[in-house]
């Protein structure tokens, strides 16, 4: 996997930690020393730019997709190797953009960084399929819920007609007290699993921290998780985790007054605590295969 660059985190709902994922492997990535830009693709749902405190007249990836700024201009720093480009939440804003145009931003990200992590928005629409086919590899976000798993096998059919390829699957909130088989949730899918991300109380707080957990709790099992992952994209050995206390949140990679705070990882949609079982699961994904037959 090291020779990719391009990564696409989708999934086929909201609310199952596609932010959360892109922010935390971006961070641990950082951390170990990898140049990062996480971009956030989802120009009509965009929530990226909320999270590193732009203010209203800032330069966005609508701006860029509009003719009216360079990628350079949309790039904010938030630590030491790792900027963010955020979309705008102005609808007025979003009416003007090409979504065409995303292509030359990711072949010029693909130039200044290491790795480049596409937040593609959920649904079915053009703008949410583009991205599918500009990265190099797609990472589909699942949680163990029959109606997530039954919305990643439509995520899979949009891909391949995107162009793109699944390379793997990441599922998140995964509770030991549920007896569904990850594995198999994978093989049904026919894509590999890359790793799962347990339930964890720290991930909420490091949102009202304004945070990525890799930073603001980095042994808790959910960070562990993602930098474990991390460590697996890059083949390599990533430093021990920091001290939130210690960790140096300065960068100097970009122009002085471009600094951002560390964003949020919220989602929407929160689940309902309810634990899957296997058949619920095994349903889901067979009703996702007779609705794409």
């Amino acid at each position: 996997m090291s020779d990719h660059t391009v990564y696409a985190i989708a999934s086929g709902k909201g609310g199952v930690g596609k932010t959360t994922t892109t922010v935390n492997l971006g961070t641990a990535l950082a951390q170990a020393g990898k140049q990062v830009a996480i971009v956030d693709v989802d120009l009509g749902m965009a929530n990226l730019a909320g999270f590193v405190s732009l203010s209203p007249d800032s330069t966005t990836l609508h701006d860029v997709l509009a003719g009216g700024a360079s990628i350079d201009d949309a790039r904010y720093r938030l630590a030491e190797n790792i900027v963010a480009v955020p979309s705008g939440r102005d609808l007025e804003e979003y009416a003007k953009t090409s979504p065409e145009g995303l292509s030359d931003v990711v072949d010029t990200l693909r130039e200044q960084f290491d790795y480049v992590f596409l937040d593609v928005g959920a649904g079915v629409s053009h703008e949410t399929v583009l991205p599918l086919g500009l990265a190099d590899a797609v990472y589909l976000i699942s949680t163990p819920e029959p109606a997530s798993v039954h919305d990643a096998n439509k995520t899979l059919e949009l891909t391949d007609r995107a162009g793109g390829a699944v390379t793997g699957l990441i599922i998140t909130c995964t509770r030991a007290s549920s007896d569904v088989d990850h594995d198999e949730i994978a093989a049904r899918l026919e894509v590999p699993l890359l790793g799962t991300i347990p339930e964890d109380p720290a991930v909420r707080d490091s949102i009202y921290a304004g945070t990525p957990l890799v930073v603001h709790e980095p042994e808790s099992p959910a960070a562990v998780a993602y930098r474990k992952l991390a460590m697996e994209i890059a083949d390599i050995d990533l430093p021990d985790a920091p001290s939130p206390e210690h960790d140096d949140q300065e960068g100097t990679s970009e122009p002085p007054g471009r600094d951002a705070r560390h964003p949020s990882t919220g989602e929407g949609d929160e689940d309902d605590g309810r634990v899957a079982s296997h058949d619920d699961v095994s349903s889901a994904i067979t009703e996702a295969e007779s609705d794409s037959s």
